[in-house]
C-alpha cells in the first residue's frame, strides 16, 4: 500500500505542471477546468484545451475515486473485493497540424479492500506521418527513465507490452509507434511499491519535455489539404481503438465514471473512407508499413 494523500498530491502536481507546459507551448489557448464529484465516492479535475495555435483538442485529467466494486467491475478485475480506490492522471492531445503527433499518457494507482494494490500506466505516440528521427527520440527518452528504475521497469518488456496493447486486430496494425505500457505492477510484490511509485512519477514527468520538443520541431512544417485528409483518417483509427479495445475506457464506464472525462480522448473530427488505398511509394504508404509490432526504434 502507499500513502494515498501523498500520491494524490503528486498526481495533482503532475497535472498542474503538464497543463502549464502545454499552454505555454501552444501560446494561444489555455485550459478550462471542470471540477466534478462522482456519485458513489470521489471526483476529479478535468482540464481541456481547445482551438489553440497548435492543440485542436486536448485533455489533462486528474481523478481520485472510490466506492463499491460493482458486479461489472468485479468481473473485469476478477475479484470478490467489495470496495476500491483509484487515482491517476490521463492525457490525450490532438494537434491541428498533421506533422505533429497525437500523444497519450495514463498513470494510475488502484487499490482493493482485500489488500491487493498495483500501479499501471504508460505513454504512447501516434504520428499521422511516421518520422524515424522523432520515433528514436521518443523511445530513447522512455528507455532512459526505465533504465533509471531497472529494478521494477524493463523497457524492452514494457515496449513489447505497448505494441501488444495499442493494437487494432481488426486492422492488423498498431495504433502508432507505441511507447511503454505496464499494468498490475506491484500486485504480487508489495515490497516494491515505493520504487514503482517513483518510476511512475518519473515517467509522467517525461511527458511535457518530450512532447513539447516534438511539437516545436514540427509545428512550422508545410502542410497540405491532402495531409489534413490523411490526419482525419488516422484519427478514425484512434477512435476505433479507444471505443473498441481500450481497457481504461471500459473501466471508466463500468465503474460509473464521468462520461465527459472518459470520452475526452476522442477528437472533435475524424473520417472513415470506404476501402481507402494509399499510393505506392507515398508517405502515407510508408507510415502504414511501419504500423507493426516489434520495430526497434532505439
Amino acid at each position: 500500500m502507499v500513502d494515498k494523500e501523498q500520491l494524490k498530491a503528486s498526481f495533482q502536481q503532475i497535472q498542474d505542471d503538464i497543463c502549464m507546459a502545454l499552454a505555454e507551448c501552444d501560446g494561444k489557448a489555455g485550459f478550462q477546468e471542470d471540477s466534478w464529484e462522482r456519485e458513489g465516492g470521489g471526483g476529479g479535475r478535468s482540464r481541456v484545451i481547445a482551438e489553440g495555435d497548435i492543440f485542436e483538442k486536448g485533455g489533462v485529467n486528474f481523478s481520485e475515486v472510490h466506492g463499491e466494486v460493482t458486479v461489472g467491475l468485479q468481473k473485469q478485475l476478477d475479484t470478490k473485493a467489495e470496495r476500491f480506490y483509484a487515482t491517476g492522471v490521463s492525457i490525450v492531445i490532438h494537434p491541428n497540424h498533421p506533422r505533429v503527433p497525437i500523444i497519450h499518457m495514463n498513470v494510475r494507482y488502484f487499490e482493493l479492500s482485500d489488500g491487493v494494490a498495483w500501479f499501471g500506466g504508460g505513454i504512447d505516440l501516434t504520428p499521422h506521418f511516421i518520422n524515424d528521427e522523432d520515433a528514436h527520440f521518443f523511445h530513447q527518452a522512455l528507455k532512459k527513465v526505465c533504465d533509471q528504475h531497472s529494478e521494477v521497469a524493463n523497457y524492452s518488456k514494457f515496449k513489447a507490452w505497448a505494441d501488444d496493447y495499442f493494437y487494432l486486430p481488426h486492422r492488423e496494425e498498431t495504433r502508432g509507434i507505441g511507447g511503454v505500457f505496464y499494468d498490475h505492477l506491484g500486485k504480487n510484490d508489495q515490497s516494491a511499491m515505493d520504487e514503482i511509485k517513483a518510476f511512475t512519477i518519473d515517467l509522467a514527468q517525461q511527458f511535457a519535455p518530450v512532447y513539447t520538443a516534438l511539437v516545436n520541431k514540427n509545428r512550422n512544417l508545410e502542410r497540405t489539404d491532402a495531409d489534413r485528409e490523411w490526419q482525419l483518417l488516422r484519427r478514425g483509427r484512434y477512435v476505433e481503438f479507444n471505443l473498441v479495445h481500450d481497457r481504461g475506457t471500459r473501466f471508466g464506464l463500468v465503474s460509473n465514471g464521468r462520461t465527459e472525462s472518459i470520452l475526452m480522448s476522442l477528437p472533435n473530427t475524424a473520417n472513415w473512407a470506404y476501402q481507402h488505398e494509399t499510393e505506392e511509394g507515398s508517405e502515407e504508404a510508408r507510415t502504414l508499413s511501419l504500423l507493426k509490432k516489434g520495430i526497434d526504434w532505439v
